[in-house]
């Protein structure tokens, strides 16, 4: 009996599918990690530099923010929320972390994490790819959700002090 040489090819051609997807995600995560890590670095120093520089605008800078409180980064658990249609279905796989002012504002956004989910989650599946798939998209995107988690969790409440939204993993497929 000779084996039907269509059929490996077929079973070969699904395992070969799913390693291309797995290696494509795995690019696309180890770049978005190198990216974030070189902006955090550059970031550094260019601060670095500043103090060295101009002293008088660092002062000017501790009178607005207590010294004191130090930020607390709060990870959000990964979202896959299916996009707006556009050429056909598509998705986006993100994951974000919340830059708030202190640990008490960790404390809150945590204590309300279903909050902060629902409101991302309508936001997110609100998009359409070719709206946030660029640098300028994605940097829109953060403000959008920065916006949404700000906003009091109860009625006559403060606002969240988010100071940023950090992306730490971003795919659309």
């Amino acid at each position: 009996m000779k084996a039907d040489p269509k059929a490996d090819t077929a079973a070969a051609a699904p395992a070969g599918s799913k390693k291309k997807l797995v290696i494509m995600i795995l690019a696309a995560v180890l770049v978005l990690g190198a990216g974030v890590g070189g902006g955090w670095y550059f970031s550094q120093s260019s601060a670095a530099h500043g103090e060295e520089e101009a002293p008088a605008k660092e002062t000017k800078k501790k009178k607005k923010k207590d010294p004191a409180v130090k930020p607390e980064y709060v990870p959000i658990e990964a979202f896959t929320v299916n996009l707006q249609p556009e050429n056909g279905e598509q998705y986006l796989q993100v994951q974000f972390t919340l830059q708030v002012e202190g640990a008490e504002q960790a404390t809150l956004v945590k204590d309300n994490m279903a909050i902060v989910r629902n409101r991302v989650l309508l936001l997110l599946s609100s998009k359409k790819a070719s709206e946030i798939n660029t640098v300028e998209g994605k940097q829109q995107l953060a403000s959008e959700i920065q916006a949404a988690i700000v906003e009091p969790f109860e009625k006559q409440g403060d606002e969240q002090e988010v100071s940023d939204v950090l992306f730490t993993s971003f795919i659309i497929q």
